[in-house]
């Protein structure tokens, strides 16, 4: 869900959110109720970043589980995933508000924003250009951490 989000918002058609979640572990979507704060976080992060919604909203394309069949359990599904929603969208406020996250990010991907990267993201460089361009460079230059478990553990003051 969160990477049709970003190619949506980059792509100015973000809309309604199909929110629903699955199980890390199958690695598919199983239509449960969205009740991590880390997904709703990264979620919230992502429609701010974006402008917010300009159409649409959050659908909760979800069931309960087989063992909740109760009519209330359904009710205690709804209120969830709303909290859970709320409060990823209060705490992507505040990583937006502290920077720290931004400015890493800005930092991470700088290379994009002059010379032949600003050239590719343009739609500007062909592969003949690029080419030539990797030839002229040589040697490749060492790779830079992408710091994950920092930027984890960014996320985590926050939740």
């Amino acid at each position: 869900m969160q990477h049709d989000l970003e190619v949506a918002g980059g792509a100015g058609a973000l809309g309604s959110i199909d929110a629903n979640t699955g199980d890390e572990l199958l690695g598919w979507d199983t239509d449960q109720f969205p009740t991590s704060i880390y997904l709703t976080t990264q979620i919230m992060l992502t429609i701010l970043k974006y402008g917010g919604f300009k159409t649409g909203g959050t659908n909760f394309d979800a069931k309960v589980r087989r063992e909740s069949f109760e009519p209330i359990d359904l009710f205690y599904a709804h209120i969830g995933g709303m909290d859970a929603f709320a409060r990823g969208l209060k705490i992507a406020a505040a990583i937006r508000k502290d920077g720290r996250l931004a400015e890493f990010v800005k930092n991470r991907y700088a290379s994009w924003d002059s010379g032949i990267g600003a050239k590719i993201e343009a739609g500007k460089a062909g592969f003949k250009e690029l080419e030539t361009y990797m030839l002229k460079q040589g040697e490749v230059t060492p790779n830079v951490s992408g710091r994950q478990e920092f930027l984890e553990n960014l996320i985590n003051e926050f939740i």
